[in-house]
């Protein structure tokens, strides 16, 4: 086990430094928005939202700000920090054997694992206390949505305006021209 650490710690910082190296960098979302997903600390600002890009901050206590993420902090599978209850379901699957049973022992035994090894990671990320981007990133698409009206009916207003005084230029255009054309235009008597 205390071999598995380090290697555990070498394999997370490798894959910590490429996402490090693009955190300035906004992720894509399937909907064609760019999202930028921001961990602040304490009581720093979180950047306002520009153009198309949606900045979500989530944030963290001052004292969380040099430390190593609580989910990486302790063994998680140590039987300390476990419920009693995952302890007694243990004991559930004691001479569970055969096909999809993730077992030496029977014919098929070791088929299932990768099912079971799945659904314990979904179940870990769905009880995970963890931040959670997608709702924040949700409820920032919602605030947007929220002055979308407003800003289409100012918008609205302000080309109505628009149209507006350029049909009036061109009435008084008309107008000028048209006074001038008879003027100009008036064929000679012999």
């Amino acid at each position: 086990m205390k071999r598995l650490i380090p290697a555990a710690l070498l394999l997370s910082s490798a894959f910590a430094a490429p996402a490090l190296a693009q955190a300035d960098q906004p992720l894509v979302d399937p909907s064609g928005e760019k999202v930028n997903q921001l961990i602040v600390y304490g009581d720093d600002p979180c950047p306002k939202s520009e153009g198309s890009t949606i900045t979500v901050c989530a944030r963290k206590e001052e004292e969380e700000r040099f430390r190593i993420p609580k989910a990486l902090r302790d063994n998680p599978n140590a039987t300390v920090n476990q419920a009693w209850s995952q302890k007694v379901r243990a004991y559930e699957t004691v001479g569970n054997f055969g096909t999809n049973s993730c077992s030496a022992v029977g014919a098929g035994g070791a088929t299932g694992c990768l099912a079971r090894l799945i659904d314990r990671a979904y179940a870990e990320k769905k009880n995970s206390s963890d931040v959670q981007f997608g709702k924040l990133i949700e409820e920032e698409r919602a605030k947007r949505l929220e002055t979308i009206d407003a800003d289409a009916a100012a918008e609205q207003a302000r080309v109505e305006q628009i149209e507006k005084e350029y049909e009036a230029r061109l009435k008084r255009e008309r107008e000028q021209a048209g006074e001038q054309a008879p003027a100009t235009s008036a064929p000679a008597q012999p």
